[in-house]
Parts: structure tokens; C-alpha cells; sequence
């Protein structure tokens, strides 16, 4: 991941604030299925678009203020703590996305679709419990059109390196953990730098075998700004190359 942070031919990885769309995290999170019909994820995205926009802006002003005093400023205990929420956040959505695409998957693949739909209609008899019926509409659109499970499929696995970046970054900030192992204690777990390029804290992850770089709030917004849905997925071959080199597999020390 280190090589995210350096400048290319082109110039700085990331683009100046002015230069992003201010609705352009909102507009790809609503790209994914079940967001577009659903007034209770669009509000949780709204509200995270809401909020980078917020951050990017005082990660800059946290930044230029480095640069030029030599010193980091009081404004930059604030960002820390707002960057953390704002991870926990992006973490959230996404997760409860993830696992209602997974469930949907699940229960198409058993043949469980309609007594899954049967069972939500018993529970919400009177028609008036607004989540329920937004989960029930959303498996009479399966229903009426199973191409929506290979899209949910393909869906999960254009986000799944982005997302279990995240997940990595969250454990290590909420629960001082190296992901999928609770028995190791994270490196310096909510301890950020100013990253030189943007601003934003930089947090260092490790797989108790060797560090993995840096990942910071603004590397996480732009790969949700970045979902490239419409291409085709990652094959389950860099996937699992990710996955090893993530949890250190296979390497052994001198």
C-alpha cells in the first residue's frame, strides 16, 4: 500500500477537494443494488458523503498548517476523532450491505427466497413497519428477477478488497486487534500521521508477521468514490493473493 502515498508522473495521488464532485461518494454507494430503493441506506450514504466533504476540507487546512509552522495544530485532535467516526461509519454501511447481499445470495442459492419473503410478511401483518417492508419488496424484486443475485455476486466482489482494507483499519482503531486474529494486539492501534499529500491521518496496519503500510480515512473514501461496477469483477485469483498477503501467510521469518 505504500506506493499509494508517493507521487507519479502525473502528479500527487489525490485530487484537491475542489476537484471531486460533491456528491460523487453518495452517487457510487447508490450504484449498488438495494441502495436505490431504500430511503434508510441512501440517508446512512448521505450522511457519510456529508461528512468526507467536511474532513477533506479541515485535513487540508490541518495540512497547510503543518507545512507551514513546522507544528501540528489543535484542529488536528479533532480530525483524529472525527476520522475515526467517519471510518466506524464507512465500515457500518458497508457491512450491512455486504451482508444483506450475502443473505440474498444464500437464500436464493437453498430455494429459501419465498419463505424467507413469507416469513418477513408474517411478521409485518399490519403493513406499517417501514423496515420490514422495504426487505420484503426487495425479495419480490429477486423474485421477479433472478439476474439481480449475479449483480449482487458481482457487486460483492468489486468491493471486497476495498471493504476488508476497512475492516482491517476498523479493528485495529476499535478494538486494538489485528483482524481475524484477536490474540495479537495492533500496532499502535488510533495512532495517525499527517499524510503529505493530503492531510489525512495516516494509520499503519500490520498482520503480526511484517507491516503493510498505510491506510488513511481519504484512501477510503476515494476507493468507495472509485467502485467500478460496471467492469468486470476481480476473479477469485487476486482475491485470494490479496487475502494472503494480508494475513501473512507463508512467510516466514530469518
Amino acid at each position: 500500500m505504500d506506493e499509494d502515498f508517493e507521487e507519479n508522473d502525473e502528479g500527487p495521488r489525490y485530487d484537491e477537494p475542489e476537484a471531486i464532485d460533491s456528491m460523487e461518494l453518495y452517487q457510487s454507494l447508490s450504484n449498488l443494488v438495494f441502495f436505490s430503493d431504500d430511503m434508510y441506506l441512501r440517508s446512512q450514504a448521505q450522511n457519510l458523503n456529508l461528512v468526507d466533504q467536511f474532513l477533506m476540507t479541515l485535513e487540508y487546512k490541518v495540512l497547510r498548517e503543518l507545512l507551514e509552522t513546522g507544528s501540528t495544530s489543535a484542529d488536528t485532535c479533532f480530525l483524529l476523532a472525527q476520522s475515526q467516526m467517519w471510518i466506524f461509519a464507512a465500515y457500518e454501511l458497508l457491512r450491512t450491505w455486504r451482508q444483506r447481499a450475502s443473505e440474498i445470495i444464500k437464500w436464493h442459492a437453498n430455494h429459501g427466497l419465498e419463505q424467507k419473503l413469507d416469513s418477513l410478511k408474517e411478521r409485518d401483518k399490519t403493513g406499517s413497519h417501514f423496515g420490514l417492508r422495504i426487505r420484503i419488496e426487495q425479495i419480490e424484486r429477486v423474485l421477479n428477477d433472478e439476474a439481480i443475485v449475479a449483480e449482487l455476486d458481482r457487486q460483492r466482489r468489486h468491493t471486497y478488497i476495498p471493504f476488508t482494507r476497512l475492516e482491517w483499519l476498523r479493528v485495529s482503531l476499535a478494538k486494538h486487534e489485528v483482524s481475524g486474529n484477536p490474540k495479537l494486539v495492533a500496532l499502535m492501534p488510533g495512532y495517525g500521521r499527517i499524510n503529505n499529500w493530503c492531510g489525512s491521518l495516516d494509520f499503519e496496519l500490520e498482520n503480526g508477521k511484517y507491516s503493510m503500510g498505510y491506510i488513511n480515512r481519504r484512501d477510503v473514501a476515494d476507493s468507495i468514490r472509485h467502485f467500478k461496477l460496471t467492469a468486470a469483477p476481480p476473479s477469485d485469483e487476486p482475491i485470494e493473493g490479496f487475502d494472503v498477503y494480508m494475513s501473512g501467510k507463508g512467510f516466514e521469518q530469518d
